[in-house]
């Protein structure tokens, strides 16, 4: 009996022993996944905390080079504006020596290169009939091209003949304004300098010739009749022969004046020579007082050619005549632009 308790006893605490040493092993086991979870989790913090502080790297590098991108693109602007900034100063600078030059014509200052005194009277009045003819040309320009579009879709003989009759009075204009210029500085006139050098050289008496403008005019009217033909070349034969007569006539005023300047005593100071001279000088001064008369006369050649002219031709015709005087003088002035551009070696 005794043997049968003793070896349950030693069952139970085998049994006991056994579960100690299953609870103690599931301890040792649940303590070391503990620990090796938490040196796993360790491990990911630490990757992650890699992870970020290299992602921290690239992101500020990435800032950085975008600063640097924001600063270039900021200094580009600048410059850029910077560059506006000085045309814009170039322009502002051309516009105030334009002006300068301007109010300087106005004034009729002129200096002449071999140092001469500045003259102003006849510089006052060559100014104020350049800028009055560049205006009348720049009118002339929006009848020519009122005509040409007229012409262009076939506009009736009534609106042609408003237009023409417009072109003739814009003439008339031209006329009086050189008329008004004469008496303030004819030789202006005379020499052309309101013109184009290319229209310089077929310049006589301050304007066109008359009967070179009819010849010009007479491939550009066909059909046109006998009549019409008999009545131009009438036209054409006068307007030769006044011009011959007025031409006639400023060879005399030159030789005349001529002889004036170059008669008397040279080299001798008294006072009847010095009241020679004077004589000589108002006497020069009476003969070119006539150079006014000439151009007058021949701006009177040119308007009355022009009115007979339309009357000779039809509207169509006289609109067609004035387009190619038009043309004429506009491709002169183009010649002479072209000319003055030209290279030079």
């Amino acid at each position: 009996m005794l043997q049968l308790m003793a070896t349950q006893i030693l069952e139970i605490w085998g049994l006991a022993h056994n579960l100690s040493l299953i609870i103690l092993l599931f301890h040792f086991h649940y303590n070391l996944n503990y620990m090796q979870s938490e040196r796993g989790q360790g491990m990911l913090a630490a990757a992650s905390d890699s992870s970020g502080r290299s992602k921290d790297k690239l992101d500020q590098k990435t800032v950085r080079r975008l600063a640097q991108n924001r600063e270039a693109a900021r200094k580009s602007r600048l410059r850029k504006k910077a560059y506006v900034q000085q045309l814009e100063n170039s322009r502002l600078k051309l516009t105030q020596l334009e002006q300068e030059l301007q109010r300087a014509r106005q004034q009729g200052v002129f200096i002449s290169s071999s140092g001469d005194q500045a003259h102003s009277t006849g510089g006052n009045g060559a100014l104020a009939f350049d800028a009055e003819h560049s205006r009348w040309l720049e009118e002339k320009n929006k009848q020519m091209n009122e005509l040409r579009s007229a012409l262009n879709a076939h506009a009736g003989d009534t609106e042609l003949r408003i237009i023409v009759e417009g072109v003739m009075s814009h003439y008339e204009e031209l006329f009086r304004i050189k008329s008004s210029a004469a008496k303030n500085d004819v030789f202006h006139l005379l020499s052309g300098m309101w013109k184009t050098p290319a229209e310089r050289c077929f310049l006589w008496l301050g304007g066109f010739r008359s009967s070179e403008l009819l010849k010009l005019i007479a491939n550009q009217l066909e059909p046109i009749t006998e009549r019409q033909v008999m009545g131009l070349n009438s036209l054409q034969q006068t307007s030769q022969q006044a011009e011959d007569a007025l031409s006639q006539g400023m060879e005399s005023l030159q030789q005349s004046l001529a002889d004036t300047l170059s008669s008397g005593t040279l080299g001798s100071s008294s006072s009847d020579n010095v009241a020679s001279y004077m004589g000589q000088m108002a006497m020069a001064m009476g003969q070119l007082g006539t150079l006014e008369g000439f151009i007058r006369q021949a701006d009177n050649l040119r308007l009355q050619t022009l009115q007979q002219m339309i009357r000779v031709l039809t509207t169509r015709q006289s609109a067609r005549a004035f387009l190619a005087i038009h043309d004429y003088s506009s491709r002169l002035r183009a010649l002479s632009s072209l000319w003055l551009a030209r290279p030079r070696e």
